[in-house]
C-alpha cells in the first residue's frame, strides 16, 4: 500500500509540473505572437514566473519529496540556492497576482484614468518592484545559515534545517508581506469589482422600464443617448431572472478566484507560521510536503484562471491551433480592432452573464436595420465602461 501510495503520489507531481510548463508556455507564446494581447504584461510576466517555477522550483520539489530520492544529498549552497528559489518564485508569483487585481480594479471603476496613466513603463517598473521585492525577503531567509562545507539530505533541505530566532521573524514577515496583504488587497478589489457589475447589471434592467414609458421629445444629449441605446436594446430578453441568474455568476466567478488563491496558499503559509510560532516544533516531513505541493499547483492552476479564462486569448488561441493544422480560419473572430482591447477585460467575462446585447450574432450577419443602428452609436459616451 505505501508503494501505491508513493507511485500515485509521485505521478500527481510529475502531471503538476508538466501541466504547468504546457499551460503557462501556451499562454505567454499567445500574448507574445498576438500584437494586440502584447499589453498583457503581468499576466504575461505571472506565466514567466510560473514557468520558472515549473522548470527549475518543481523538480526539486519532488527530488525533495518523493522517497525514490533518499539518497541524494545537498551541499550546502546548493540547499541555500533551492531555499532561495523557493522563496523568490512564490513571492514574485503571490505579488503579480495581486498586481494583476489592482490593474483589473482600475481598468474596471477607473477606465478613463487606466488608459492615461497605464505605460509600459509603468508595467515595466511593476514587474523591477516586483522582482526586488522578491530578492529582498529572499535574502532574509538566508541569514544566519552555516558556513563549511556542510551537507544535509534533499528531504531536509527546508528553511528550517538553520535553527534560529531569526527564522521565526523571517515567517512572520514572510506571511505578512507575501500573503495577508495580498489576501486583503484581492478581497477589496475584487469586492469592487462586483459592485460595479452589479450596478451595470441594474442599469441594463432598468432601462426597458424607461424605454416602455412614454417621453417628451427632447434636443438634450441625455435624451438622445438614451432614446439612441433604448431603441438598439433586445427588450424581452432583459428580464429580472436574467438579472439576478447573472448575479450569480459573477459571484460563483469571483468566488472560483479568490478561492483559488486560498485553497492554494493558505495551507502552505499556515503550516510555516505554525511551526515557526509553536516552541519546539520543527518544519519538514509529510505535512510540509504536503502544503507545499499544493502550494506548487497553483503554478498549473494560474494560466487557466488569469490566462485561458479570458476570451480574447481563447480565441487568438484557437485561431493560432487552426492556422497550425492548415485548416481553413472559417468565419472571422467577431472581434474588431477596437472591441480587442489590450488589456484584460475581465468586465465582459463578469457582465456576459448579465448583458444580453447579443453582438456576436449581429456581427456575423448584420442587418441593414442593424447596420444603420450601429452607426448611430459608434460614438463613444464619456464615462462608460467598456465590455
Amino acid at each position: 500500500q505505501s508503494i501505491a501510495q508513493e507511485v500515485m503520489s509521485l505521478l500527481c507531481m510529475v502531471l503538476l509540473t508538466l501541466t504547468a510548463l504546457v499551460a503557462n508556455t501556451v499562454v505567454m507564446l499567445v500574448i507574445l505572437k498576438t500584437p494586440l494581447l502584447r499589453k498583457f504584461i503581468f499576466v504575461c510576466h505571472l506565466c514567466v514566473v510560473d514557468l520558472l517555477s515549473a522548470i527549475f522550483l518543481m523538480p526539486l520539489g519532488i527530488i525533495s519529496s518523493s522517497s525514490c530520492f533518499n539518497r541524494v544529498i545537498y551541499s550546502i549552497a546548493e540547499c541555500q540556492a533551492l531555499i532561495f528559489l523557493n522563496v523568490c518564485f512564490i513571492s514574485a508569483s503571490i505579488l503579480t497576482i495581486s498586481i494583476i487585481s489592482v490593474e483589473r480594479y482600475y481598468y474596471i471603476v477607473h477606465p478613463m484614468k487606466y488608459e492615461v496613466k497605464m505605460t509600459i513603463r509603468l508595467a515595466m517598473a511593476g514587474v523591477i518592484f516586483i522582482w526586488v521585492k522578491s530578492v529582498l525577503i529572499t535574502v532574509l531567509a538566508l541569514v544566519g545559515w552555516p558556513q563549511g562545507n556542510g551537507a544535509t539530505s534533499a528531504s531536509r533541505c527546508t528553511v528550517y534545517w538553520s535553527p534560529g530566532a531569526h527564522k521565526k521573524a523571517f515567517v512572520i514577515i514572510f506571511s505578512t508581506v507575501c500573503f495577508i496583504l495580498p489576501t486583503i488587497i484581492i478581497f477589496a478589489v475584487y469586492c469592487s469589482v462586483y459592485r460595479v457589475a452589479r450596478m451595470a447589471s441594474q442599469q441594463h434592467t432598468s432601462v426597458p422600464a424607461q424605454a416602455a414609458a412614454p417621453r417628451q421629445r427632447s434636443n438634450s444629449i441625455t435624451s438622445q443617448v438614451t432614446i439612441i441605446t433604448t431603441r438598439n436594446l433586445p427588450l424581452p430578453r432583459l428580464m429580472p431572472e436574467r438579472f439576478f441568474l447573472g448575479s450569480n455568476k459573477a459571484i460563483l466567478t469571483l468566488v472560483l478566484i479568490v478561492g483559488q488563491f486560498l485553497c492554494c496558499w493558505l495551507p502552505f503559509f499556515a503550516f510555516h507560521l505554525h511551526s515557526s510560532v509553536t516552541a519546539g516544533t520543527v518544519g519538514g516531513g509529510h505535512g510540509e510536503m504536503v502544503v507545499t505541493w499544493i502550494a506548487y499547483s497553483s503554478f498549473a492552476i494560474n494560466p487557466f484562471f488569469y490566462g485561458l479564462l479570458n476570451r480574447q486569448i481563447r480565441e487568438e488561441l484557437a485561431r493560432l491551433r487552426r492556422s497550425c493544422l492548415n485548416r481553413p480560419l472559417g468565419q472571422e473572430l467577431c472581434l474588431s480592432v477596437s472591441e480587442a482591447s489590450v488589456q484584460e477585460n475581465f468586465l465582459q467575462f463578469l457582465q456576459r452573464a448579465t448583458s444580453t446585447l447579443e453582438t456576436h450574432a449581429s456581427c456575423i450577419s448584420p442587418s441593414p436595420r442593424n447596420r444603420l443602428d450601429q452607426t448611430k452609436v459608434a460614438f463613444p459616451i464619456p464615462g462608460q465602461v467598456p465590455e
